[in-house]
């Protein structure tokens, strides 16, 4: 089976490890094992005690009953048996796709977002209709161009909310409004919310699976909860179908997931109130620190994002984006993403969710390789 080269994975595989000044992290600053018990008012020797004790058996296959309670808890009307734990959130979509998505369907999927969202339905020959969203419209999908893509053969739109790259935020009403566009074609919507939970701003920020029968949530531990190490995902879904097809194939590419990584990954969702205290601290701190710097740089724009913890910085010089990147990673040790990862160009994309001095140096010394252009 052909699939497209991940451009994104491509790029961070190759290039994160030069970086001086990480800012194309995605994730909010991670958290050590030491900070996560003291987060939740572990006693430690006691913890890890009780952890070495352990059998390394497959553990629950599927899923630890705690970690599954916690993942349930971050929704509405989702109850444990509608929860499927897998390998990250990237093995959450394959997950769904693979299960879901078969040649004769038709998916329409948002541009930019992660690219396995369209790559893994059109190695799968599915015919995928893209939206791409654009600045002009703060990357908020056109709702008028949604209702066109859609047919009587579309199987699944697919959303990315907060959105990655460009941190843009669907609100209630825009969710109903695509499930409305979904439920007139008896369609499903996968909305990748990795980032859920980190907003700028107090308000609600509701799942899809909450607001529409066919709706099917992705999500992980890696980015809001800073435990990427732990390789931890999860569907969460009510529609049977959906629960049924996935855990079957399910059997064939996970069988279960690390039983020590479950056990943390439930410590901190018990705890979830205080990771996300934290987290939303540092998303809302930093962000204000990059706006303040876009805001004097005469090079550069953006759309505010809204949530999540990256966005996209336009340049106004002619320079192809990945150019761009290889001579600031090469040269100057200074991380971005670039825009081409993502079919877009004059663009790289910041994570600025790192610790804050990092940040702030590396927008430092972006702004000294800027006075030089």
């Amino acid at each position: 089976m052909r699939i497209e080269p991940f451009k994104v994975e491509l790029w961070m595989n190759e290039h994160e490890e030069k970086a001086v000044y990480n800012t194309g992290e995605t994730c909010v600053d991670s958290l050590s094992v030491d900070e996560l018990f003291e987060l939740a008012g572990i006693n430690k020797e006691e913890k890890l005690t009780e952890l070495m004790e352990k059998r390394l058996t497959y553990g629950h296959i599927f899923g630890n009953p705690v970690f599954k309670k916690g993942i349930a808890s971050l929704y509405q009307g989702i109850e444990s048996e509608q929860v499927l734990t897998t390998h990250g959130a990237i093995g959450a979509n394959h997950l769904v796709l693979y299960s879901m998505i078969e040649p004769e369907d038709e998916v329409v999927a948002v541009l930019p977002t992660y690219q396995q969202l369209y790559s893994i339905p059109e190695s799968f020959r599915a015919t995928v209709k893209r939206h791409t969203l654009t600045p002009e419209n703060n990357f908020l999908p056109d709702l008028a161009e949604v209702r066109k893509l859609v047919s009587d053969k579309t199987k699944m739109i697919i959303i990315n909310n907060p959105n990655n790259p460009a941190g843009s935020l669907m609100d209630q009403e825009m969710l109903q409004e695509i499930a409305a566009i979904a439920q007139s074609v008896d369609a499903y919507v996968l909305s990748d919310e990795t980032y859920r939970g980190l907003t700028q701003a107090e308000e609600a920020n509701p799942s899809i699976v909450d607001l529409y029968a066919k709706g099917i949530s992705v999500s992980s531990m890696s980015k809001v909860f800073s435990l990427a190490g732990l390789r931890l995902g999860w569907i969460a879904a009510t529609d049977p179908e959906v629960v049924e097809q996935c855990s079957l194939h399910r059997d064939h590419n996970t069988i279960s997931c690390g039983m020590l990584d479950e056990e943390l990954a439930g410590i901190a969702l018990a705890n979830k109130d205080k990771i996300l205290a934290r987290n939303k601290k540092i998303v809302r701190d930093n962000l204000a620190i990059l706006d303040e710097w876009v805001q004097k740089e005469p090079h550069i724009r953006y759309v505010k994002p809204q949530a999540g913890t990256v966005t996209l910085l336009y340049y106004d010089f002619d320079r192809p984006s990945r150019e761009l990147c290889i001579d600031l990673i090469d040269n100057h040790g200074l991380l971005f993403t670039p825009g081409d990862c993502f079919e877009f160009e004059h663009c790289v994309r910041i994570g600025y969710a790192c610790k804050t001095e990092e940040l702030i140096a590396g927008l430092a010394k972006f702004s000294e390789y800027l006075a030089k252009i």
